[in-house]
């Protein structure tokens, strides 16, 4: 320092030697070919001139389609081109300054900066999402140090890229869509904004329907709602579900080819970009089998009910009447709990079966079975395997249950050599069943009915058939029942 120099002379003459030394640098790189373009500070705008070529570096930027920006070694804009004001949404003025971060958004922003400190020799790039004038965008944004004549800049270029990213989730959607219809164990298809079908998975070919594509959806599947649905048509699912609402778990019926199936449908918009809905998506499934169950269940309830009334007014007669044919009470006790034993025994047949299928073979060995083996030579069955109704089993279940205990304690089962046949053969539209007993002792007729031949004249009712006859030979007893149509499982 020079003694008695003020002191703003000093820094006057400091900044001159400076800027003389920013100048004999520009100059050399110049002269070296070291500088593409210069940046000249105007009084509005800064402007960047290319050197050697014949157009300027500002009139190269402003052709390119992508957006672009200069930024200083501060990182400063130095000039953004048209295409990127348009991305942006903003005017190169607002855009000077800090305004280019600002319009970039906070995290952009950050990425930015962020490569522009990575890009100190190469270019960098990544892909951000950019809130721009048109709503959000893709942009591919890429950063490459750039020479300038008073330093190192960075050029910024950014390539909105939605499209191809659309492109790519739409094409992601649609294969995950099919491979999703493919594995669907229910059909699934998919119709446009008219209703019409485009695509149909392996499901629909369940319902006989192959070629639902390229059909109404209304005319592929004429579906028939009640009333609690809500639905009138198929039309009407479908338009709902075009309309932005889902429908799920609406039951209906399909007739085709004489057929009518149980069906259960759910149907949803198909949405592509944004909110717009492009179609919608139908599900059916199969319930017949399910419907059917329920309705065997149902019936099955009803029938169990009415079953169980009937037993108990069953005991309740069966009470009364041995009460009035016994002696005392250990005998009411022995007789009664017999006859209840040979009706549970019948029920459990039935209960085992279903309730049906009960033959008349089953019914003869469940009474039988207590007294002597089922493969004895003292029995002959011939003609049983004769499916019978079960109240029809009920009834003959304590019909032989009373031949059994009379042949016990008086008739053929009474001695070690008496024998039993029981046939069934037609007789016209009934079925004749014989119960005969032979080798016993001498059998001689009742001076008067009990409860048990009471059980065994009337337990069949008459409902058409003819009445049953017991008859007391001296050989054996025989009985002679005969089963109405309707008495036998058409099962």
């Amino acid at each position: 320092m020079i003694e008695g120099t003020p002191p703003h002379a000093l820094e006057r003459e400091t900044d001159l030697h400076r800027r003389l030394a920013e100048a004999e640098e520009t100059l050399r790189a110049i002269r070296e070919g070291e500088v593409d373009a210069l940046v000249m500070r105007g009084s509005q705008a800064d402007e960047v001139f290319a050197l050697g070529g014949q157009d300027s570096y500002r009139a190269f930027m402003q052709a390119m389609d992508i957006g672009a920006a200069a930024l200083d070694a501060d990182g400063k804009l130095i000039y953004a081109n048209a295409a990127l004001s348009s991305l942006l949404g903003r005017g190169a003025t607002d855009l000077h300054g800090d305004g280019f971060f600002d319009a970039l958004g906070a995290t952009p922003a950050r990425i930015v900066r962020e490569l522009s400190g990575e890009a100190e020799h190469d270019r960098r790039s990544r892909q951000i999402v950019l809130p721009c004038a048109g709503g959000i965008s893709h942009v591919e944004v890429s950063v490459s140090p750039l020479p300038l004549g008073f330093g190192r800049g960075r050029a910024v270029t950014f390539t909105n890229v939605t499209e191809r990213i659309e492109a790519a989730a739409a094409h992601e959607s649609e294969r995950i869509g099919r491979a999703i219809m493919a594995s669907s164990n229910e059909a699934v298809v998919v119709c446009n904004g008219d209703g019409i079908i485009t695509h149909a998975n392996a499901g629909v070919r369940h319902f006989g329907e192959s070629r639902v594509v390229g059909r109404r959806f209304d005319e592929a599947f004429p579906l028939n709602f009640s009333l609690s649905a809500g639905l009138m048509t198929a039309g009407d699912l479908v338009g709902v579900a075009l309309a932005g609402t889902a429908v799920r778990g609406v039951e209906a019926t399909l007739s085709q080819e004489s057929r009518t199936r149980d069906l259960l449908l759910s149907a949803g918009p198909l949405r592509q970009s944004g909110d717009t809905i492009g179609g919608c998506i139908v599900t059916l499934a199969d319930i017949t089998e399910r419907k059917a169950s329920e309705k065997r269940q149902a019936l099955l309830m009803g029938e169990l009910t009415h079953r169980v009334k009937n037993t108990l007014t069953l005991v309740m007669s069966i009470a009364n009447r041995t009460l009035a044919s016994i002696r005392d009470m250990s005998e009411f006790r022995t007789a009664f709990g017999r006859r209840l034993e040979a009706l549970a025994a019948t029920h459990t047949l039935l209960a085992e079966g279903a309730w049906a299928g009960l033959t008349l073979e089953d019914l003869v060995n469940a009474e039988l079975a207590p007294y002597a083996a089922l493969g004895s030579p003292r029995f002959a069955l011939r003609g049983l395997n004769v499916r019978i109704a079960s109240d029809t089993a009920v009834a003959l279940g304590l019909i032989f249950h009373e031949l059994v205990t009379n042949a016990v304690k008086y008739g053929a089962l009474s001695n070690d050599t008496g024998r039993i046949s029981i046939a069934a053969a037609p007789d016209g539209d009934s079925l004749e069943l014989v119960w005969r007993e032979e080798g016993g002792p001498p059998v001689t007729a009742p001076e008067k009915a009990g409860f048990g031949q009471t059980v065994i004249s009337r337990g069949l009712g008459q409902s058409g058939a003819k009445a049953t006859k017991v008859e007391f030979h001296p050989e054996g007893l025989v009985c002679r029942m005969f089963l109405a149509r309707e008495q036998l499982d058409p099962a």
